[in-house]
């Protein structure tokens, strides 16, 4: 029987607990992997803790969520080539025996398959953990770039600041980004952050939402030029929907941006090694492990946490 871990579980939607879970038994291509940090993602996870997912593959309670993990290598399998000590990221695990894994990232041990850790240099620590969020930002301009960089960002949380940071890096061009929420519009930034009700702007060709709003294109539709294109980067519960006049008239292009894939992580390490693209004050709150149920519930319901963090360092 494989060694046991402690881990978040979320029993049922709306249900948390700190409890032992039981790994599976690591393979010649796996590594064991114990864990520092982990990051709450306020996109999939709160639809997994508020029961609002859509039908997922391996969507079932009670499930271990996560996967925005960082830590160290504590045994490798004979067909890899990690070393022990070795720091990485890990996107999620293999799961768990007695309980769902959906992506079962956040526990204290994890079992992971080696080919999908990303080693970090020994210095990275809890912000290891945006590195998803970096990744999918760097996809997001990878779907637009036959087109040229976005123009307009909806939504001011966590992704969208790394896609606006990611934009000047990239491009060196300043982005205009929404937000409704006021919490998330204060502050100094490169970048002008608006209220979609002050922007006068209505020639934007090229705009990425990551707000996960169903409803958003109606929301811009209005501040777009003719031939414009929305790439939809966000997580959206509800069916998109829009009214199809304004967007006939404009004749706009709609693209989706899914997950990142290796060559992003690739292009978000290397922004981020390069000094290109900062990763600061993006981690705006942290809890130790035992207040995991504390800290899921201000991660979801407090609009000036970015993004929480858990520290299983004394676990």
């Amino acid at each position: 029987m494989g060694a046991k871990s402690t881990a978040v579980v979320f029993e049922q939607p709306g249900e948390i607990s700190l409890r032992p879970v039981q790994l599976p038994e690591p393979r010649s291509t796996d590594c064991v992997v114990e864990v520092s940090w982990t990051g709450i993602s306020t996109g999939t996870e709160r639809l997994l803790w508020d029961g609002r997912m859509p039908p997922f593959p391996g969507l079932a309670y009670p499930l271990v969520p996560g996967y925005e993990s960082v830590g160290s290598v504590v045994a490798t399998g004979t067909e890899t080539q990690l070393e022990v000590g070795q720091k990485v990221f890990v996107p999620g695990s293999r799961g768990f025996t007695d309980v769902q894994g959906l992506f079962g990232g956040a526990a204290r041990s994890l079992v992971v398959p080696a080919q999908r850790v990303v080693n970090l240099p020994p210095e990275m620590e809890s912000l290891g953990v945006l590195l998803a969020l970096a990744a999918t930002a760097c996809h997001a301009l990878r779907r637009l770039e036959d087109l040229g960089a976005p123009e307009l960002i909806i939504g001011h949380g966590a992704l969208g600041r790394l896609l606006a940071r990611a934009t000047q890096a990239r491009y060196q061009v300043t982005p205009t980004v929404w937000e409704t929420a006021h919490e998330r519009r204060e502050g100094d930034f490169s970048y002008p952050v608006l209220d979609p009700s002050d922007d006068d702007r209505r020639d934007y060709l090229r705009v990425c939402d990551v707000s996960g709003a169903s409803n958003i294109i109606d929301q811009a539709v209005h501040h777009l030029a003719r031939d414009a294109t929305v790439l939809l980067a966000g997580f959206y519960a509800a069916p998109i929907h829009f009214d199809f006049p304004a967007a006939f008239m404009r004749e706009i292009d709609v693209r989706i941006s899914s997950e990142w894939q290796g060559k992003d992580m690739q292009t978000a390490m290397d922004l981020v090694s390069g000094g290109d693209l900062t990763l600061s004050g993006i981690i705006t709150h942290d809890q130790p492990y035992n207040s995991a149920e504390t800290a899921y519930q201000r991660a979801f319901s407090d609009p000036r946490c970015l993004k929480m963090v858990l520290d299983w360092r004394d676990a």
